[in-house]
């Protein structure tokens, strides 16, 4: 039988089962608080409107920036289409290898609007805006404001974070069309006026691949992406202790964690949204 002096030796010495139990714990405590907040969104809908406003408008206007000022907006729109130039680059040089650049328009379309456009987007809000509410949070944390909201007998779950999380998911939709427009022109620029290719061709089969199921799916990926940038970045802030140098880590992890989970969904969404052989609209198969 195991005795206490040996499981806190275990622990202090960084034991690999006292590591992983760590971990699973930690995965429990925030998968527990996504439930909660995602549950609360109607409460906090009906009765915290207008913190979920004033929510939107910092994130718009306020300390995050999104779209005052160049904000985020500015970033994602230089981030887009500067991806978007070496999209172009590369789509034009593969295809002439082959004799196919006629199709450049379609692999422009394609790439973009169900790839590039909506990870950018939630790389910029996750970097600016998600790392925001983890600061805040966790600021409240350490200075016992949360507590004193639920002595309050206010519920801090949808107060705090549902009320962020809905404010994420409505104002991902400005950075999607940014980055989704930024990524068109940049790459018809570099495939048309750089590379010499044929403008009507290009547009051609560009306006041919690019259906409306595509821009709805991939509008899709973008709120899922914010919806679980919000989540995680809050769960590290509300979860967050100890002193300001925590909460700074509790940032950084929140942002690692953030990032690592939309490359993850990001192909899960592909394979289930477009299927694991993917169809392009008006190309036989």
């Amino acid at each position: 039988m195991i005795g206490l002096a040996n499981v806190e030796r275990a622990r202090k010495l960084g034991h690999p089962f006292v590591v992983v139990g760590r971990g699973f714990e930690e995965v429990g405590v925030h998968v527990s608080f996504a439930v909660s907040t995602t549950a609360s969104v109607p409460f906090a809908i009906k009765r915290y409107w207008r913190q979920i406003l004033k929510q939107i408008g910092e994130v718009s206007f306020g300390y995050a920036s999104l779209l005052a000022g160049g904000g985020t907006l500015g970033i994602v729109f230089a981030m887009s289409a500067v991806a978007a130039m070496m999209v172009g680059v590369e789509t034009y040089r593969g295809l002439d290898l082959i004799g196919m650049t006629s199709l450049s328009g379609m692999l422009s379309a394609i790439a973009n609007t169900r790839e590039l456009a909506p990870v950018v987007a939630s790389i910029a809000l996750a970097a600016k805006v998600g790392t925001g509410f983890t600061a805040q949070l966790g600021a409240m944390r350490i200075s016992d404001e949360i507590d004193a909201l639920d002595a309050m007998a206010v519920r801090s779950i949808p107060f705090l974070a549902a009320t962020r999380l809905v404010a994420s998911v409505v104002c991902i939709i400005p950075l999607y069309m940014v980055g989704l427009l930024a990524a068109f022109v940049a790459t018809r620029v570099v495939i048309v006026n750089f590379s010499g290719s044929s403008a009507g061709t290009y547009d051609y089969y560009f306006h041919l691949t690019l259906g409306p199921s595509d821009l709805w799916y991939s509008l899709t990926k973008a709120v899922v992406f914010a919806i679980v940038i919000a989540l995680v970045h809050c769960s590290y802030g509300f979860h967050a202790s100890g002193g300001p140098e925590r909460v700074g880590r509790a940032a950084g992890r929140a942002l690692r964690t953030s990032i690592l989970a939309v490359g993850i969904i990001d192909v899960v969404l592909t394979f289930a949204l477009w299927g694991l052989v993917p169809s392009v609209p008006g190309v036989a198969t």
